[in-house]
């Protein structure tokens, strides 16, 4: 069975909400996570010492330093968090020099980790541009991945607002045939990317759904992209014959508010808006262009206005 990149636990972190990929093996990493949690960064700190000494630099090891990096950029700390990323990665690049990057489940959660972080510190103080060349130069490396859609989001994080929306690709769907989104120009659009597997993206269904119907007058459009995953119930592999029966059926049990919603089944439309968290939110202005990026579930208030601000 495949690594499930996608399942993931809640994890809570001084006030902000994380999901964490679930892995196994990994005691170093749930021990340095808890000790972040708690904002104990000195236990951390000494617990990864002892590891090292101990197992030598591990892909285990390397997440569990990457959550060091995580957890200081929640808190702002962005010297501190560029200096465990900036050695996270150098690591990483390091081990990658005797196996590969997708070889197991630990090293590209820390790579891909790293490369955020470093890109978060130096945008949040005022190196934007240093940080999109950063990631442009990642994509370079790592584009054919499992970390490209996410250095991806942190790339359009950075410089996606305001540029026209990439187009989407829509061979396959599921219910109505989802229209061009060039043909959509004058009316604000909003784009919902979901997974079978998100709870977080059930939660938003009702705020969707209103919102919709709020907007209907002004020409709200909404689109739902989704994708194949490789497994459907209980993580059990499957076909994409078999995955796009359950999607559908996922579909009717919990998007009943939206099944006129036009679902596009395309890996390449989440790689490309770099929507490696779900749900991710897009609001399109009636330009065409694209006025929020948001990777992450939004309260009612926050993406209302959002989607009020487009349809000026």
């Amino acid at each position: 069975m495949a690594f499930r990149s996608g399942i993931c636990r809640r994890w809570a972190l001084s006030g902000l909400t994380l999901l964490v990929p679930l892995t196994s093996g990994a005691g170093i990493v749930e021990d340095v996570r808890v000790q972040v949690g708690q904002n104990t960064y000195a236990a951390a700190d000494s617990e990864l010492r002892d590891y090292r000494a101990r197992h030598g630099v591990t892909p285990e090891y390397l997440e569990a330093m990457s959550w060091m990096a995580r957890g200081a950029a929640a808190m702002k700390q962005w010297n501190q968090a560029a200096g465990y990323a900036r050695e996270t990665r150098m690591l990483s690049e390091q081990l990658l020099t005797r196996q590969k990057l997708d070889s197991e489940p630990h090293l590209p959660i820390a790579l891909g980790a790293a490369y955020e972080v470093l890109a978060q510190s130096m945008s949040e103080t005022g190196q934007r541009t240093q940080a999109a060349v950063l990631l442009r130069g990642a994509l370079l490396k790592y584009g054919k991945t499992s970390i490209a859609a996410r250095l991806q989001k942190n790339l359009n994080l950075i410089s996606l607002v305001d540029r026209p929306a990439p187009p989407l690709q829509a061979a396959q769907y599921l219910g109505p045939k989802p229209p061009a989104l060039a043909s959509l120009k004058g009316s604000p659009v909003l784009l919902f990317f979901w997974a079978h597997w998100c709870g977080d993206c059930k939660a938003e269904i009702p705020i969707i759904a209103r919102l919709r119907r709020e907007y209907w007058s002004a020409g709200l459009v909404v689109i739902g992209p989704t994708q194949y995953y490789g497994y459907a119930a209980r993580g059990e592999d499957a076909t994409p014959a078999q995955e796009k029966t359950y999607i559908e059926s996922v579909r009717q049990r919990y998007y009943a508010s939206l099944l006129d919603m036009p679902v596009p089944l395309s890996k390449a439309n989440f790689s490309t808006y770099g929507a490696s968290t779900t749900p991710t939110l897009v609001v399109l202005d009636r330009a065409g262009k694209v006025a929020m990026y948001h990777p992450g579930a939004m309260p009612y208030e926050e993406l209302r206005a959002a989607v009020e601000k487009a349809a000026r």
